[in-house]
């Protein structure tokens, strides 16, 4: 009779499963195209062809039938990210202790230095959040102003960007300046323009998203670069943006930036991050802590973690680092360049989103169509062709928003052309 295995083997064994299990979901795919270890390395390009993404598309479990294209509310995280979710509540399921302390060191040590390596920026100038509306609100309500100090936002902010900054002008006396900034955009300059000529000797920070809910694409780089010149602080939403295509955070020059990962890049629902630039940081006061230090400052919001969902934040940034960013763009700028095509082929059909790169995210589409109400039309895409979709009812438009990300194809984008 083989010896029993003892109590610590027994442990040690199952911690190394734990760890072995989130950390290696990612692999659990295997393709002929995507076969190497590491995170940081890509595949060769892909082509924009459908052809050419199958075998990504098969990572994805949605319920056969049915489309997906309303991604820029919430993401359709791939098997590898959903069996890493698995894997970490059956740890803290099967040993909740060492299953609790294993994750916090996969959160630790693989997930936050893995963001700020994939998105341009140092370890700790990060905290995970649960979403962007939580890390506006920190970064907001943590951004040092005193009565009469200005801040200025734009008529195309989040609800979630726009409420922390209502409720400072209300408790605080904080003025909130509004700039216009139409839909479709111009061209950059004009909202660069627009943003700087709103500017006062009480201006000190601007507010902004790099991509709005529509899809339109700011120059947050010029922006930043700009307010820099002038002493003020740029303060991004960037729930939108993250994941769409290659971003670096240092090299956009802004001082915060809050973000969603369970949208565009995949991850858990209920997962982001706020950025805060180490050298503006001294701006920052933190919202949680009364003796915060430069080294901790504080903008973690306390409490127990959910420990299982960003654990596996490393599974969707294997998943999407393997693929390769400027891959993700590329195939998100053909599906919506072939969307818009044929929307420009339908009567009555007037396009919104921006006519080139430089003001149009590579996933987001926006259209009115003479007659379709867009609330009504929601219920309509799903129940006549099992497709989701969102509505864009601001900016004074009655319009319909599609979401597309590499899980979709043009064989979808189609059905949902002839059913319009």
């Amino acid at each position: 009779m083989p010896n029993k295995p003892s109590v610590n083997q027994i442990g040690s064994s199952r911690r190394s499963f734990i760890r072995t299990g989130i950390l290696g979901a990612a692999s659990a795919w295997i393709s002929k195209d995507i076969l190497f270890a590491g995170t940081n390395r890509v595949v060769p390009p892909l082509s924009s062809l459908d052809q050419d993404w199958k075998q990504i598309r098969s990572q994805f479990i949605l319920k056969k039938g049915m489309t997906y294209m309303n991604n820029a509310s919430l993401g359709m995280p791939p098997l590898p990210v959903v069996k890493a979710v698995q894997n970490g509540y059956e740890s803290i399921s099967n040993e909740p202790l060492h299953g609790k302390h294993d994750l916090q060191a996969i959160i630790k040590d693989k997930v936050i230095p893995g963001l700020a390596d994939t998105f341009g920026a140092d370890s700790d100038e990060i905290v995970l959040t649960r979403n962007a509306s939580e890390a506006l609100h920190i970064q907001a309500l943590s951004f040092n102003l005193k009565r009469g100090d200005e801040v200025i936002i734009t008529t195309q902010e989040h609800p979630a960007g726009l409420k922390p900054w209502m409720l400072r002008k209300k408790k605080e006396g904080v003025r909130v300046k509004q700039v216009f900034i139409p839909s479709p955009l111009t061209d950059q300059s004009d909202v660069l323009n627009r943003i700087e000529s709103a500017l006062t000797r009480r201006t000190k920070a601007i507010s902004f998203c790099h991509v709005t809910r529509g899809g339109h694409l700011y120059p947050v780089k010029a922006l930043a670069a700009m307010a820099k010149e002038k002493g003020l602080f740029t303060l991004v939403d960037g729930a939108q943006a993250i994941g769409q295509f290659p971003l670096n955070l240092h090299e956009l020059g802004c001082d915060a930036y809050a973000v969603s990962l369970h949208k565009w890049v995949l991850a858990p629902a209920g997962t982001g991050f706020l950025y805060i630039r180490k050298g503006a940081r001294d701006r920052f006061r933190s919202p949680f802590e009364t003796n915060p230090t430069t080294d901790a400052p504080g903008f973690d919001p306390p409490g127990t973690k959910d420990f299982p969902l960003r654990a596996a934040i490393g599974a969707a940034l294997d998943f999407m680092n393997q693929i390769g960013w400027e891959n993700v763009e590329t195939r998100c700028r053909y599906l919506s360049d072939y969307l818009k095509d044929g929307l420009k082929q339908i009567d009555g059909v007037t396009l919104l989103s921006g006519g080139n790169d430089t003001i149009s995210a590579p996933g987001s589409t926006i259209f009115e169509k003479e007659g379709l109400d867009a609330l009504e039309a929601v219920p309509i895409f799903e129940d006549k062709i099992k497709t989701h979709i969102d509505e864009h009812q601001r900016d004074g438009h009655n319009a319909i928003r599609v979401s597309t990300h590499i899980y979709n194809n043009t064989a979808e984008i189609d059905r949902l052309l002839n059913i319009l």
